[in-house]
């Protein structure tokens, strides 16, 4: 019999972590709601959240070591999964209305405005991942939900070989966009799995399979 995962979601101010909690525990996980870093270094998986303005998602994660609980885990290997604007916190710069903000920096690349009539992206959309996709193992034709204004919209990362390229998966409100991205220990999604129904429990599951 498997041992059930643990997974932290990290509580620093930002997002809704008991939604998140309850989603991953729907989709088997032990899970806890805190910003100790022991705790959130020694789980098998850290989910990060994120609602609102990239600069003051990064100060807050930055007011809690965040940015060190994530660069550390991601030293040793150890999975990472960031949601919403923990995802767009990864790539190296958010840019919103003229204030650019430095990010975590783990993936090359800045988070604009998406170039769409109506905004914010607000709702259920289809997405388009690569073959071979974990996270979507199952899913790929489903729909997910969406609530942001801001995104990656172009990918940079250049993997060497014989290391893995990773797996991208796009959507499109006004022009494409990154919905989700797996590479290596480090994967992230700008819809909410939370507030998706089963598509998004069975992505979360599908995500703490691969966690040792």
């Amino acid at each position: 019999m498997s041992r059930t995962r643990r997974v932290v979601v990290l509580d620093y101010g930002s997002g809704n972590v008991h939604s998140a909690a309850k989603a991953l525990e729907a989709a088997g996980a032990d899970v806890e709601v805190t910003s100790d870093r022991r705790a959130a270094s020694e789980a098998d998986g850290l989910l990060v959240p994120g609602v609102g303005a990239f600069k003051a998602v990064m100060e807050q994660l930055r007011a809690v070591r965040g940015d060190e609980i994530i660069d550390r885990r991601l030293a040793g290997g150890r999975p990472v999964l960031g949601i919403c604007v923990g995802m767009q916190v990864l790539f190296e710069h958010g840019v919103e209305r003229g204030v650019d903000t430095e990010g975590l920096g783990e993936w090359p690349g800045s988070v604009t405005e998406l170039p769409a009539a109506v905004l914010p992206h607000m709702g259920w959309n289809t997405v388009t991942p690569d073959a071979g996709s974990v996270l979507f193992d199952g899913i790929e034709d489903e729909r997910f939900y969406f609530v942001h204004s801001f995104a990656a919209q172009e990918w940079h990362l250049d993997v060497i070989p014989p290391f893995p390229g990773p797996k991208l998966t796009w959507a499109e409100h006004g022009g494409s966009f990154l919905a989700a991205v797996e590479n290596g220990p480090l994967s992230a999604t700008q819809f909410h799995p939370e507030k998706s129904a089963e598509a998004g429990i069975r992505l979360l599951s599908n995500w703490i399979g691969t966690l040792g």
